[in-house]
């Protein structure tokens, strides 16, 4: 399949047109679900997913919300174990996304807080406007809200791209309060469209191996980016993602030689002097190794637009999203469901079981 073909390339491309165009109605919502914040006194938010949608937690629990404590606890974790991660009080939020809404740790994390959190505060972000967390009703003392992205970012690919993207700024414009929300969708959309191009024109060999490291949010997007290769070449890329002075202790033995290192450069200048420092150090230590590094002016792909690197976290993630497509295309699989035939991974994962608390 070549990848221009996929529906993945197709939806890839979609995004800055689908952020620009939800902006407006977006701005609305998160003025609504701000105040709603602040009304509830709320003291405590979790972000909440499993897989990709938990690594939109990874990012936003670095979003700054007054005297707020944020915090991402993946829905896997609730479900194993939920006494471990969360606690019955009005004062808490919990923030779940969900590309299709309905997958088992989702609705796992439904009935929990409908039978044992019943107080705690919901507010659902989703792209499926029938799945299980836009349709159904809490059952305790907790009021919810849900936001339901327009449907173009239901990705039918196997792979989240655009349900990602827009999950995460969406949340953001919520708990990160900013007078020109619609403004900064559009400046990122803007800077989007010119990034897609140069990012494929520019697309580095498949390697057999993949890093990506970045600093505080980006950390996130550094996990997120390493799913993304992992999934869309079937397992076919090895690779590995942590923070970028963290990767000095132990992790960087993963390089062996022809390996690919990106490095996500942080917009503040003190954090970036460390990012660059581990790229010089990789380059000199492996020179059989690529490093490209991501971000400002002094980086080999630019895409400085906000200086915030919770806002601009979505366009870190399109080098790892469209790479991955295109190696997907080099190595023969069906970019959409690079595991058919195969059956051991499904685009919605179901079929869990799921046991019943016993208290």
């Amino acid at each position: 399949m070549r990848p221009d073909e996929s529906q993945t390339w197709n939806e890839i491309f979609a995004q800055p047109a689908v952020w620009a165009a939800w902006a407006p109605r977006l701005a609305e919502i998160a003025s609504e679900v701000g105040a709603w914040i602040e009304h509830k006194q709320i003291k405590e938010i979790i972000f909440a997913g499993a897989g990709t949608s938990a690594f939109i937690g990874d990012v936003l629990c670095f979003a700054a919300r007054g005297s707020i404590r944020m915090q991402a606890i993946p829905t896997t974790d609730i479900v194993a174990s939920p006494f471990e991660c969360l606690r019955d009080e009005p004062d808490l939020l919990v923030v779940q996304f969900g590309r299709s809404g309905d997958s088992s740790e989702s609705v796992g994390t439904i009935d929990l807080l409908d039978r044992q959190f019943p107080s705690v505060q919901r507010l659902n972000i989703t792209c499926n406007a029938q799945g299980a967390l836009a349709t159904r009703q809490p059952k305790g003392s907790g009021e919810q809200k849900v936001i339901v992205l327009p449907e173009a970012t239901h990705d039918s690919g196997f792979a989240m791209t655009s349900s990602f993207t827009t999950m995460l700024l969406s949340a953001l414009a919520c708990i990160d309060p900013q007078p020109d929300t619609q403004q900064r969708l559009g400046t990122l959309a803007a800077t989007a469209s010119g990034l897609l191009p140069l990012l494929q024109s520019t697309a580095p060999r498949r390697p057999e191996r993949a890093v990506f490291l970045g600093s505080g949010p980006l950390k996130g997007i550094a996990r997120e980016s390493a799913l993304k290769v992992l999934e869309l070449t079937a397992g076919q890329t090895t690779t590995s993602w942590d923070s970028t002075l963290g990767f000095r202790h132990g992790p960087k033995a993963v390089i062996t030689g022809r390996d690919l290192v990106v490095i996500m450069v942080h917009p503040d200048d003190h954090t970036a002097r460390y990012d660059l420092d581990v790229a010089r150090e990789i380059r000199a230590q492996y020179p059989d190794a690529t490093v490209v590094t991501v971000g400002g002016d002094e980086c080999d792909v630019r895409l400085r637009s906000l200086s915030d690197p919770r806002w601009e976290a979505p366009l870190y993630i399109l080098a790892a999203q469209l790479w991955a497509v295109i190696w997907s295309g080099e190595l023969g699989l069906n970019i959409d469901n690079p595991f058919a035939g195969k059956g051991n991974l499904s685009r919605v994962v179901s079929g869990v079981t799921l046991y019943p608390v016993l208290v």
